[in-house]
């Protein structure tokens, strides 16, 4: 069976992308720059592990508009 590195590398280059929208989605609620956010799971994803892991770490992450609680 033969593989096509062509087909191979659009379907990494897909995963690229759609890992880099979520990146940029959650960095827009996670952290306070989300362009580097969605620039970063783009370059990560890549390796697709590495996009996964920086995806986990983006999702357990505490949002940034949280609204303060204060102790009664």
């Amino acid at each position: 069976m033969n593989i096509n590195m062509t087909l191979v590398g659009q379907g990494i280059l897909l995963i690229a992308i759609i890992f880099g929208l979520i990146s940029y989605y959650l960095g827009r609620r996670k952290t306070t720059n989300p362009v580097i956010a969605g620039f970063i799971g783009f370059v990560l994803s890549l390796v697709p592990l590495l996009g996964i892991i920086y995806l986990a770490i983006l999702v357990l992450k505490k949002d940034v508009n949280e609204p303060l609680r204060h102790s009664a």
